[in-house]
């Protein structure tokens, strides 16, 4: 593409920024849509985030994401925020409104997109979540929202499962989440589930460890999602499959977060097509 004087910016706000797969993504978009767009990732030290969302609406810059660290914290530097992003707490989409930027999570869209694209439901399943940290609180609320029957929330601080346990029960006026501490799994009931992973015990460099080791633990998982897309195959997934499981890495919620935010700031449909060629490029 030629870039020129109506070139439009978009981005990535975090830190770190460097392992980043989103220009993929975003710039296979633009040029499958013919969008004069360039998408590029800023890295960004914590004490300059207002700077950064102010200066890129100063540029003219017409959407950004945000990743770690900055998921909560940019929320104060915003115009306006999606209702679903202030009740998981969380934005990683920026899409620039009169006056500033409006948040929203595509992240907890994209999981459910690419949850549906594997056949995964959650309308009266029993799920076991592990962890409660920023990806977990969003799967919680998916589920929540989407009439999951059981959450068995664990995670290492009890305390904080049981916050969040709170916070999703409350919104959805149902006591579908249980908090746990993760050490208590033997105490969880002799089913099987859906189970989503939701920490970042397992992402490389650190490939040779799973949140919960226990071989028995994995024979009550029927499938399985691990938030975590590098490596392609996790110890989580592999613990999984090895106990009978079928289990599915995070790209495509990778995939879909990137292409409902792309969809948001050009106000476009991306087609499944284009989905699964961008899918097998990140592969």
């Amino acid at each position: 593409m030629e870039i020129n004087g109506h070139t439009r910016l978009c981005g990535l706000i975090g830190n770190p920024v460097e392992h980043t797969m989103s220009p993929v993504i975003h710039n296979t978009l633009a040029k499958g849509q013919g969008h004069n767009l360039v998408y590029v990732p800023f890295h960004v030290e914590r004490e300059q985030l207002e700077a950064a969302v102010k200066g890129a609406y100063g540029l003219n810059i017409l959407g950004m994401n945000v990743t770690v660290p900055y998921k909560s914290e940019v929320r104060a530097f915003l115009k306006d925020i999606d209702e679903l992003a202030e009740k998981i707490g969380a934005v990683n989409t920026l899409v620039r409104i009169n006056g500033g930027y409006k948040g929203y999570n595509t992240d907890i869209l994209g999981l459910y997109r690419a949850m549906c694209s594997e056949k995964i439901k959650l309308e009266g399943e029993k799920v076991i979540l592990l962890g409660a940290g920023g990806a977990s609180r969003a799967v919680a609320f998916l589920c929540g929202e989407k009439k999951a029957e059981k959450v068995y929330l664990l995670n290492r601080s009890l305390d904080k499962a049981e916050l969040l346990a709170d916070e999703v029960n409350s919104a959805f006026g149902r006591e579908c989440i249980i908090p746990m501490a993760i050490d208590s799994y033997e105490k969880l009931p002799d089913e099987k589930f859906l189970a989503i992973q939701g920490t970042s015990v397992g992402l490389y460099p650190d490939v040779d460890k799973a949140v919960i080791e226990d071989e028995e633990f994995y024979r009550r998982i029927h499938t399985a999602y691990d938030l975590i897309y590098k490596p392609a195959e996790t110890k989580f997934m592999r613990l999984v499959r090895e106990a009978g499981g079928q289990a599915c890495n995070g790209l495509k919620m990778l995939l879909y977060q990137g292409i409902i935010a792309y969809e948001l700031w050009n106000q476009v449909e991306i087609p499944e097509e284009s989905a699964q060629e961008i899918y097998e490029l990140l592969k």
